[in-house]
């Protein structure tokens, strides 16, 4: 009978400490304008262009480690032929949270996982709003936070 005798090399440091905690999920700001309602309803003849910007802010609230994050997502559908303005949507979804990091994990904590928490409440909000209005039901695919991230902390690079 063989045993495994490999031991886990003992660390003496100790783990950074984490905590998140989501304490509220809101609609900061909602906009919708469908300008050409119902008549374009009428000239639909095939899927919409869509356009979708996506923005990511946080903020410190005070010295409690309380954050607001807020996700803004903002879409423009126009008819491919004329490109039209089918609608335009606007939606800022905050969330205010609770985050225990060390410092080099606060900024990617706040702006790649505390986005990808809240973006699937946006998503269906948006959906559900696109789908109220009449038009053709919106999925919103999924977005890569940590690329928007990068892309942010490069542009920031470039600008010094």
């Amino acid at each position: 009978m063989t045993e495994n005798t490999a031991k886990t090399p003992k660390s003496d440091a100790k783990e950074p400490a984490f905590s998140l905690q989501i304490n509220a999920q809101y609609i900061k700001d909602l906009s919708f304008e469908a300008p050409g309602m119902p008549q374009v309803l009428l000239e639909m003849r095939e899927a919409p262009e869509i356009g979708i910007n996506v923005d990511v802010k946080a903020n410190k609230l005070d010295d409690k480690n309380h954050y607001v994050v807020d996700l803004s997502i903002g879409i423009k559908a126009e008819k491919k032929d004329d490109k039209k303005t089918l609608f335009l949507c606007e939606l800022v979804y905050g969330g205010l949270v609770t985050l225990e990091a060390p410092d080099t994990h606060v900024e990617p904590m706040l702006l790649i996982e505390i986005p990808h928490l809240l973006f699937p409440y946006a998503r269906a909000i948006i959906g559900n709003l696109v789908r109220e209005a009449g038009f053709p039901s919106l999925q919103i695919n999924p977005i890569d936070f940590a690329a928007l991230y990068r892309a942010k902390l490069e542009q920031q690079t470039k600008s010094k």
